[in-house]
């Protein structure tokens, strides 16, 4: 008969010196980070007065974001605003306005987070008065003329006002639906001979 652990010992020993080799191999060659900034979350970009318009199918300006200070990040391609000012136009109706003291863009420009005394307001018409509602944060979706938030809401208008938690813009269909927890009063507006 053989003897196999005379035999095994030494195809262990090399079989276990390979994989120690090949560890330290890859301990030691530890690829080296990239230092182009793409990892990083630096800016690449600052712009001072900074405008943009989009236009519908007609050539009409559909809505516009203004600020003055932005701040543009290549690793994830987002923009960080001072200040903003969204407004939003639809005809034969006055604009929405958005105001905040922060904001942040995606990549594409489809989402607007807004935060720190967030301000959403409709001008006045010849039969209501201006609508001014307030909230901590609110998402806006400008090319699809909605808006969102989670986060309590207080709204005045004229007289009356509401609270209440969350709430979902369309100015496509000029409607303010506060999801939950809605306390308000209603004050009939005055009419002027």
């Amino acid at each position: 008969m053989k003897n196999w652990q005379g035999q095994l010992f030494p195809i262990v020993l090399v079989a276990l010196l390979a994989g120690l080799s090949f560890w330290l191999q890859s301990a030691i060659n530890v690829e080296e980070s990239r230092r182009d900034g793409k990892l990083r979350h630096d800016p690449d970009a600052i712009v001072d007065n900074f405008t943009v318009r989009r236009f519908d199918a007609d050539g009409l300006v559909k809505y516009r974001l203004s600020a003055p200070n932005l701040v543009h990040y290549p690793d994830d391609d987002s923009s960080e605003l001072k200040s903003p000012t969204l407004i939003h136009f639809r005809r034969d109706a006055p604009p929405v306005t958005f105001t905040a003291l922060n904001a942040k863009v995606s990549a594409r420009g489809e989402t607007v987070f807004l935060w720190d005394d967030v301000r959403a307001s409709r001008g006045a018409t010849a039969d209501r008065p201006e609508l001014l509602a307030r909230m901590p944060d609110l998402t806006v979706e400008p090319d699809l003329g909605t808006a969102f938030t989670d986060s309590p809401v207080e709204i005045t208008m004229g007289q009356s006002w509401l609270k209440g938690t969350g709430a979902r813009i369309d100015n496509n269909a000029a409607t303010f639906v506060l999801q939950s927890q809605v306390t308000g009063l209603y004050a009939r507006p005055e009419k002027t001979p």
